[in-house]
Order: C-alpha cells, then structure tokens, then sequence
C-alpha cells in the first residue's frame, strides 16, 4: 500500500517540509514505508530500556526492538531540540534520502512515528552493528576482519556511494561518512547509514553553500573552510574511512609520546618512503595480497588529496579498487587536514580548530560525536 501524508500536518518546521518528498509533492511513495504508532514501537522495544539500547549518537538514542510479525528493527528516538530544531532537521532529512531509495549497500527505513514533540525512525536491525564497533573496536575484534571482508566492505561502501552521488535523482551528498556511520548485516555487508545530515544535490549544481558538519578527522578541509559542499567531500571522507579498513587504525590515535596521530598523515608518510605496505593490519600476519592492499591504500590516498578536483569520483574509486583502472602511473598529490588549518567556517564565522577540533570534542553545535549504531 502507497504510503502518504502531507508534511504539514506532521512535522513543526514547516520551512524545511518542502524536502520531505523527492519528487517534491509533500508525499512519501514507498510500498515499504510505513508510518508506526508510538504504542507499536513502546511495545517492540519493551518500553525503550537501557538494556536495549544499541547505540547513541548526536541526535538521540538507538533501541533494538521485536515488532509484532517477530522483525527485529532498530527504532532511533530523535532528540528534538525545540530551539535549535536539530532533531527535527535530522527527521526530515532522513525521510527525505531515504523513504524511496533502495540499494544493498543503504540502510533501508522502514518507517517513522510522529509522537507529539518525539520522533522515532524505524530501520532494519544490523546484526553486527557498526565499523567502529566491530573493525575498530579491538584487535580482538580485527581477528574477524580477514582481507576478503575488508574488501567486501570497502566495495559495498564505495558503490553505496556511487549509487548517492552518481545514480538517484537528485543526487545525494551524505555529509557524515565515517566507520560508526556504516552498519554491518549477518552477511557482513556494510550499509551506509544516518543521513541526518544529509543534502540533496541537484544534478548542475557545482556546490551547496551550508555549514560545516561531519567530524573530526574526516571533514575535507576545503569544505571546513569555505563551507562549500561538494561531492568530493564525501569523497575525501570515503578515503579517510577506507584507509582506516585497511589498516585497523582509527582516523585519530593518541600516542604517550607523540600525542595525536593523524591516519592520513601516517599514510602520507609511509606512501613517500615507499613502505605502504607496513600501514596493512597486523593482525592479518601478512594473510592478504600485497598488491591489492597497496592498491587499496592508494586509492585513499587519491580520494584525501588536498586539491579536491584531483579526487576521482566514486564510480571511479570502485573501478580503481577492482583495477578495472589501473593506478600505477596516476600521480598522488599531498593530502589535505583540516587539522592544519589556521580556521573553519561555521555559521558564516570563523573558529580557531583549537576550539573546534580537540579530540573528540562535541562543543559545536554543528558537528556529529561519533556514535556506535545508526
């Protein structure tokens, strides 16, 4: 059954309800898609227990629950901010990208509820929760992540991507690409996840001018510092988060005695002395092939280059890691940080990273803590 309902009527910022619907008539068309009430979803979640939940982010909670026909889901409670409409952004931009897009490699919603004030996001429920919980998690979690996996992941991510920016109409540019924000089935197929922060892109559109969103380590610095969204920074963090798969390092580490690492620094480094091969986990004991792992490395590296336009696009960032183009000759510039930066614009003004970019930091409004679920 077609599901449908005049954003007026459901959402109290109506200056944004014009983007609920992708063919820009207020409806929402998926067979799929349905609309819960809030007793459906208390009773699936056993009344939103601690014990339930599965992951927390910057917008809310996120609780596994049992519907009715015995589906497990995973229903987000949105945290609605009346002031700053947070919350009820983040609503609408899921609905937005996601109630009539259908990929593998996306997360699929199965529905919303409206709750008064409260609102709740219905997905499916992924067995094996997200990047950062698993791959990131712990050696002893990297032991399950041989190279076959993490070639199945960084491909189902990239053609996710693909499908994002290249495929659905209009395109869309994700904004938050990071290991928390890519969900993993029983399979272990990667599903790019919360679009909370999301934009459509028309398909002549150069740019969106908008705020500056994302989180530390990930963010294209061209994009932290003119506030100018493009794909290529979607792009830029796809090379962050594909040189963390490789290597089982996270984008940021902390040393005693260096203090903060950068992930793309140490690829940088490591790429100029000719030794990428050292930047590959070592809990895969050297069971991977070289050359792929060399190639995959590399392809990060092209996608983080400080130069956006040096960037390959995500169609061919998966012709690349299946060397269906080879990269042998192509030429890889210095890649961009936006911890190197003097400044970022947000909001129109101009912050010190001092302020903006400390480890872990969730000051700004703007940006998104890493989370461990959707």
């Amino acid at each position: 059954m077609k599901f449908s309902f005049r954003c007026s009527n459901c959402f109290s910022s109506t200056s944004d309800s014009n983007i609920v619907n992708r063919s820009g008539e207020g409806e929402l068309g998926s067979q799929d898609f349905r609309v819960f009430s809030y007793n459906e979803l208390k009773a699936a979640s056993h009344n939103f227990p601690s014990s339930n939940k599965i992951g927390e982010g910057g917008f809310g909670s996120v609780y596994k629950g049992r519907l009715g026909d015995g589906t497990f889901v995973a229903i987000k409670v949105l945290a609605v901010e009346l002031e700053s409409m947070r919350g009820e952004r983040e609503f609408i931009s899921e609905l937005s990208a996601l109630s009539d897009i259908k990929h593998e490699n996306l997360v699929k919603l199965r529905g919303c509820c409206v709750n008064g004030a409260e609102r709740f996001l219905v997905y499916d429920y992924m067995e094996n929760n997200s990047l950062s919980h698993t791959l990131l998690g712990g050696e002893q979690n990297r032991v399950n992540f041989g190279w076959a996996r993490r070639r199945k992941v960084s491909l189902g991510v990239a053609r996710g991507l693909t499908y994002l920016h290249e495929e659905v109409e209009p395109r869309i540019i994700h904004r938050d690409i990071k290991a928390s924000n890519i969900l993993l089935d029983q399979d272990f197929t990667p599903k790019v996840s919360d679009f909370g922060l999301s934009k459509l892109f028309g398909e002549n559109a150069s740019h969106i001018s908008t705020r500056v969103a994302g989180t530390i380590g990930y963010l294209a610095p061209e994009y932290a510092i003119s506030g100018r969204l493009t794909r290529k920074s979607d792009i830029y963090s796809f090379g962050v988060l594909l040189l963390e798969i490789v290597s089982g390092r996270s984008v940021v580490d902390f040393d005693l005695e260096r203090g903060e690492q950068y992930l793309v620094d140490k690829a940088w480094e490591m790429y100029k002395a000719n030794n990428l091969v050292a930047l590959v986990d070592p809990v895969l004991n050297g069971d991977f092939p070289e050359e792929e792992a060399i190639r995959f490395l590399k392809v990060g590296l092209l996608c983080v280059q400080e130069t956006s336009s040096l960037r390959p696009s995500m169609s061919s960032v998966v012709k690349m890691l299946t060397n269906e183009i080879d990269i042998t000759n192509i030429k890889i510039s210095q890649p961009g940080l936006v911890a190197d930066l003097m400044d970022v614009k947000i909001g129109g003004q101009r912050h010190s990273t001092h302020s903006f970019f400390s480890r872990g930091s969730t000051s700004m409004s703007t940006m998104s803590p890493r989370s461990s679920y959707v």
